[in-house]
């Protein structure tokens, strides 16, 4: 495709929007790994993202949107499309009441300092999660027994047509690691609420300092990676079942099932994409030929 009038609308009608072309996407998750995206748009605020969005629409275009890039894996090859990346410029965070709203930008580590701030207690469990507001109401992020779904009440998005919608309660569709933005990915979310509630602001940051240090513990924070690899299957433990197939350190090419934790494939230091979803695809055979539980990837690959 040829992008040359694409970004001359975009500037033209959107002057302040950063626009990068041949952006290299290892730059831009956490895995550290991917090709150029051939477009890359980084909106300064959601009304900029929400307006780069309807341009593209009436031009046909449908970009990849694009958080924290925390569980995204891609190709070695880059990407041949426009990338629209909502982090961390769509992402300011306001406080009413007992109300915290975040836009999609906005890395839900943030929204839930700004909670405890507030003090405001139900979004400990976020706190060290990296993802972004936006990506974490689409998957419906937890951890340690929370989930999104316990606190998010209402989503502001743009639909497939572009037009503003908002999901409340029970709309959302929530599930494990799922929502109903799960299955359309070409809405966009603009940003969502949090019904809290008061809290000692010490107890609430206390709280947060340990879930933090239990993850310091038990998970390799200081390797890149997307987080837990595979979602957790019915009646069992993705990494207890890897763990007991005799996979952790397991490495193939850069790409390691992590020595630390199970649950987590890490780049060792020069991974590729085909290393990632060789040692996968190995995982998935070994735990299946073991128990007959086919583990389903949490890591979401990013295709053409």
């Amino acid at each position: 495709m040829n992008y040359t009038s694409l970004i001359a609308d975009l500037t033209a009608a959107l002057p302040s929007l950063e626009i990068r072309e041949n952006e290299p996407l290892s730059g831009h998750c956490s895995f550290r790994i991917g090709g150029p995206a051939d477009v890359m748009l980084l909106p300064g605020s959601s009304e900029e993202l929400e307006a780069a969005c309807v341009l593209l629409f009436h031009r046909g275009v449908k970009p990849l949107l694009l958080g924290n890039g925390t569980n995204m894996l891609f190709p070695d090859a880059g990407l041949r499309r426009v990338v629209l990346k909502t982090c961390p410029g769509a992402g300011r965070i306001a406080v009413s009441g007992t109300t915290v709203t975040a836009e999609a930008g906005a890395t839900l580590a943030r929204t839930a300092a700004a909670a405890q701030a507030a003090g405001l207690t139900g979004l400990e469990f976020a706190h060290g999660i990296p993802g972004s507001v936006g990506g974490g109401a689409v998957m419906n992020a937890g951890a340690y027994g929370g989930e999104l779904k316990d606190v998010l009440v209402t989503t502001d998005c743009l639909d497939g047509t572009m037009a503003r919608r908002t999901l409340r309660g029970d709309e959302h569709g929530f599930s494990y690691r799922h929502s109903v933005l799960s299955d359309r990915p070409d809405c966009v979310v603009l940003r969502c609420a949090f019904a809290l509630t008061p809290g000692d602001p010490d107890t609430i940051a206390a709280r947060m300092r340990e879930l933090m240090e239990k993850r310091r513990a038990s998970q390799p924070l200081d390797m890149p990676s997307a987080g837990s690899t595979f979602k957790r299957p019915v009646g069992g433990y993705a990494a207890a079942l890897i763990d007991e197939a005799g996979l952790k350190g397991f490495r193939i090419g850069g790409a390691q099932v992590s020595p630390k934790h199970a649950g987590f494939v890490v780049n060792a230091g020069g991974a590729t994409c085909e290393d990632v979803l060789r040692l996968m695809e190995h995982i998935q055979t070994v735990v299946a030929s073991r128990t007959g539980i086919t583990l389903e990837p949490e890591v979401r690959v990013i295709r053409d």
